[in-house]
């Protein structure tokens, strides 16, 4: 029996209204594994696990060691098959004398073979070694993490605020968001940005003179300008991973302020490959405002 068009617009109504609730109902899985030295990571993942899921139709799965070390370690990349089922990872370690190669290796292997990773502030400082205060060349032995990250960090200055610069205007990422100045925070230095890394934001900071030892501050004496890359994408391994990092992110203030959290959420959206090249989220995503 031939189905008259008025059904068959019906059904097709129907039909689409269906996948349409079956995509907005299947959230972003997400891990964001925390722990480590210098920070609160305590009130920091409840921030993020609270801003990404007020943003996003997300389920945040946390793993945070409360060793506040520099040597802290997680069990779950005991595992070589630790990130399956995630449908990104946030790396907000802080771990920056944990330096055996099997271990990192057991990391970055997931990202490699395809799972997208959003990289937080100290996570750019952890599993290095050897002398990663200069550019460690393509393909060296400690030079694994940094090729995942796609830029290569070595220290920060004092805290003092940031102007931060969307430069890629036309970046996904960067299209809603405006330019904006943190409060006390620490500016990462740029050893070496990777040739497979694309620049988004820069940070401007003003650091103030530091006085000699046993000396009078000079009044006269002027601060003097600082300059790195802040936030910034990258392809990684043969599967061109993607990888989305900014180096914001040392104080709760920072952590819990809605521009922040506008950026984490923008870059873990294109790390999954769900943020579209116009800037728009695929529909079903993102949670209403109430």
């Amino acid at each position: 029996m031939r189905v008259p068009p008025v059904f068959g617009i019906v059904a097709a109504l129907i039909v689409t209204a269906v996948s349409s609730a079956a995509d907005a109902a299947e959230p972003l899985k997400v891990l964001l594994v925390a722990g480590g030295c210098c920070h609160d990571y305590a009130t920091q993942t409840r921030l993020l696990e609270q801003g990404i899921e007020a943003r996003l139709r997300s389920h945040v799965e946390v793993v945070h060691n409360p060793d506040k070390s520099t040597k802290a370690t997680f069990e779950i990349y005991g595992d070589p098959n630790w990130a399956d089922g995630f449908d990104v990872v946030i790396h907000d370690e802080c771990s920056a004398d944990v330096t055996d190669p099997a271990y990192v290796e057991r990391i970055l292997a997931a990202h490699r073979r395809g799972t997208p990773a959003v990289n937080l502030h100290c996570a750019m400082h952890s599993y290095r070694w050897g002398d990663y205060k200069q550019a460690v060349p393509d393909g060296a032995d400690n030079g694994g993490w940094f090729e995942m990250l796609g830029l290569q960090s070595s220290g920060h200055g004092p805290q003092q605020p940031i102007e931060i610069t969307f430069t890629d205007r036309g970046h996904p990422i960067a299209k809603p968001l405006a330019d904006w100045k943190t409060i006390n925070e620490e500016l990462y230095n740029n050893i070496q940005v990777l040739p497979t890394a694309k620049v988004v934001a820069s940070g401007r900071q003003l650091v103030p003179p530091k006085p000699k030892k046993d000396e009078p501050a000079d009044p006269a004496a002027k601060p003097t300008e600082a300059n790195a890359v802040v936030a910034w994408v990258n392809e990684y391994g043969p599967n061109k991973t993607r990888i989305f990092s900014t180096t914001l992110g040392h104080n709760n203030e920072t952590v819990g302020d809605d521009r922040y959290l506008a950026l984490v959420v923008r870059g873990l959206l294109w790390a999954a490959g769900r943020l579209n090249d116009d800037g728009s989220v695929d529909p079903g995503l993102m949670v209403e405002a109430k």
